[in-house]
């Protein structure tokens, strides 16, 4: 029997997410304070996402860049330990099914873990188009990433992670050709839900466009103004969640990998 969604649901998550903007608000100028911009990554699984930031942030070590990164997940550990080969401080997060990471609970995973000098911290969301858009997690910078195997009309059946975003990230061009993307719709779909925001083409592969993300996390770290989205806040669904979680902190350096890796 179907099960109508009614008001008092609503409402209840507008309260969750009015709580959740006041902690982010909090979290941001925290983090501000001490000179850390937070990175918020936003895909699908099997986007190439973890890929494409271990990159990222071995680049930025070689620059001597103070990074760290968090890495959100159902279940498993393995996505720390690709991102600890970098040698940055990593931490994972085991959301024990809660499908998104919330401020509150970054928050709590930051205190007496991030590092002092950390100038840039990229959160690695779970993977997850739809509940993650509605949190406010005290970014600076928020990133849609879809791979070119994810079908150019991405962005409009994700209206709100990608018209939300700062930044948008193509993944996987290497087998742009094989699938037979089409660069131009998937550019006229991001215009749709979000005009003018910059679309960066990517392949952890190949090296296209790697350091990409980490130059305009900078920028954003030296003063620049982001991107500012037509869509001001995410719109409000009435769905609910179990709550629960643990973390991992990974080693700084890790010598071990996962079989089969994402592109």
């Amino acid at each position: 029997m179907c099960r109508t969604v009614g008001t008092p649901q609503v409402e209840l998550r507008q309260a969750v997410l009015a709580r959740n903007d006041d902690g982010a608000r909090e979290l941001r100028a925290r983090l501000a304070a001490r000179g850390t911009v937070a990175v918020n990554l936003l895909s699908s699984p099997g986007s190439g996402k973890t890929a494409l930031l271990e990159a990222e942030l071995g680049l930025a070590r070689e620059r001597g860049i103070p990074v760290a990164a968090l890495t959100a997940d159902l279940a498993t550990e393995n996505d720390a330990v690709r991102l600890a080969r970098s040698g940055v401080p990593v931490k994972q997060v085991l959301t024990d099914g809660l499908c998104h990471l919330e401020t509150a609970m970054l928050g709590r995973e930051l205190d007496g873990w991030l590092p002092p000098d950390t100038r840039l911290l990229f959160v690695e969301n779970v993977g997850n188009l739809v509940c993650p858009a509605s949190y406010d997690l005290g970014e600076s910078l928020r990133v849609a990433l879809a791979s070119v195997t994810e079908g150019e009309d991405k962005p409009l059946k994700y209206p709100t992670a990608f018209g939300l975003a700062n930044l948008v990230l193509v993944t996987k061009t290497d087998l742009a050709a094989a699938v037979e993307f089409d660069e131009a719709l998937f550019l006229a779909n991001v215009a749709r839900v979000n005009p003018g925001v910059e679309v960066v083409f990517t392949s952890a592969r190949t090296g296209q466009g790697v350091g990409g993300l980490l130059d305009r996390a900078c920028a954003v770290l030296d003063g620049a103004q982001p991107h500012r989205p037509v869509m001001a806040t995410a719109p409000v669904h009435g769905h609910g969640h179990g709550h629960g979680h643990q973390a991992v902190e990974a080693p700084a350096r890790s010598g071990g990998g996962v079989a089969a890796e994402q592109r």
